[in-house]
């Protein structure tokens, strides 16, 4: 009987000692499927918000345009006989530039010179014959009046002449010329471009709203294509007297000294006019936001919980301002420092573990520009 109870005993503690191999061996199996549910390392790009200074400003777009520039022409028709210019060079004010066939015209001048000449001895001859009452006052006076309408013929012939010549009405640059010798012209002609390149305007437009933002000397800046890291300082000259019914929008005109030449007339420019003070603001690229309808947020880049290496996502909610280029103004959310994921977003949540990739760099430009294709 004893040795019943004995087995009987044997063979519940083996079966006790199953069970809990059994329940052991399921809970191991459990956990390493959970670990295999537990999400994988997600790659993402990261940059560190960095506190920067923002002026706010007013941004238009416009054209240079010179100071004294003009499309050179005559008033007359004939055929070019001179030109006394090379193209690319620069001019002084009333330097001859080109001259027409003018031959006949002279001519006629010296024609003409010599009939007032002729007027003028009769005069003077008659004048003394009238102080010894040799000849009538009338007489006298009649030789005045052809005399003066002689000379008046030598001016209107004289300014005939003058017309076939062209002269730079102001120092400049001038451009590439449009006429050859022996080339008929007719009047209005363009011959060539002068432009006074020391001091060029700049026209461009603002909304009627900004007028109160904008003073006659206020500070402007312009950036062109052509030199991408270069910025120009000019002043606003004047504002225009009404707004343009249409658009609703206000001219301004600034000045910009050009002694290098580096600027052209008929540039595209980009123009910045600086309002208000300047403001710091913890900056990011404006792809780390993510943009909700029941608000905005970021997700940081954070240590992991105690024991645990590597980083993980959180996200925090921020309140966003001012946007310039690729550039965006955090107001609040983000501590300047912070580790900030700039791409990847859409496959992250609170929690999840990062892999930092910044092999490519995220577009965080102030001013950014097209690249050309």
């Amino acid at each position: 009987m004893l040795k019943r109870m004995i087995i009987m005993l044997g063979v519940v503690g083996a079966v006790f000692a199953g069970l809990a191999w059994f329940v052991n061996f399921r809970a191991g199996m459990i956990q390493k499927a959970l670990a295999s549910l537990a999400d994988p390392p997600q790659t993402v790009s990261t940059a560190t918000a960095t506190s920067l200074e923002w002026q706010p400003k007013l941004t238009a777009v416009g054209s240079f345009r010179a100071v004294n520039g003009a499309d050179l022409a005559l008033q007359l028709a004939g055929i070019v006989d001179k030109i006394h210019f090379e193209s690319g060079k620069d001019a002084k004010a009333g330097e001859v530039l080109l001259d027409l066939h003018k031959e006949d015209d002279v001519a006629k001048l010296q024609s003409l010179q010599a009939t007032a000449d002729g007027f003028g001895i009769t005069l003077r001859r008659d004048q003394g014959q009238l102080k010894i009452n040799a000849v009538s006052q009338a007489t006298v006076d009649s030789d005045l009046v052809n005399q003066r309408n002689a000379l008046a013929l030598v001016d209107q012939q004289q300014a005939l002449v003058d017309q076939k010549t062209l002269k730079a009405p102001f120092a400049g640059r001038i451009g590439v010329r449009a006429v050859d010798v022996g080339q008929y012209l007719s009047a209005g002609t363009t011959i060539v471009t002068l432009q006074a390149l020391d001091r060029l305007y700049v026209d461009f437009t603002l909304p009627q709203q900004a007028i109160d933002q904008v003073k006659v000397g206020q500070e402007v800046s312009a950036r062109v294509d052509s030199y991408p890291n270069q910025t120009f300082k000019g002043q606003v000259q004047a504002i225009n007297s009404k707004v343009d019914q249409t658009s609703r929008n206000v001219q301004v005109r600034a000045i910009f000294d050009n002694a290098e030449r580096k600027l052209l007339p008929g540039m595209y420019v980009l123009i910045d006019v600086a309002v208000d003070k300047a403001s710091r603001y913890v900056t990011l690229p404006q792809t780390a936001i993510v943009y909700n309808p029941y608000g905005n947020s970021v997700y940081l880049a954070v240590k992991g919980e105690a024991g645990k290496d590597g980083l993980v996502a959180r996200q925090s909610f921020v309140k966003t301002g001012l946007t310039r280029g690729d550039q965006v103004a955090v107001i609040s959310g983000v501590e300047q420092g912070a580790s900030v994921v700039t791409t990847g977003q859409m496959k992250l949540r609170n929690g999840t573990t990062l892999k930092v990739d910044n092999t490519i760099p995220v577009a965080n430009d102030a001013n950014p520009r097209p690249v050309d294709q």
